[in-house]
């Protein structure tokens, strides 16, 4: 999937604190969500279509997001 991110207006989450080690987090034309390394902005995206990016958020604010044993 290709999509222009010239345009994109990237941020950090509120809890960052300003810190630069962060993912910053775009929301594309379409719906799609792109996703970024702070400390790289014109290193590569990672873009989510919207319903994946829903699950994935969903699942972090309710814990049902672990790492594998």
């Amino acid at each position: 999937m290709t999509s222009d991110l010239s345009g994109a207006n990237w941020f950090k989450s509120s809890h960052s604190s300003g810190q630069t080690e962060c993912v910053e987090v775009a929301f594309l034309p379409g719906g799609e969500v792109g996703v970024r390394d702070s400390k790289n902005p014109t290193g590569p995206s990672l873009i989510f279509p919207p319903a994946q990016w829903d699950a994935f958020t969903t699942g972090m604010r309710s814990g049902t997001l672990i790492r594998p044993a």
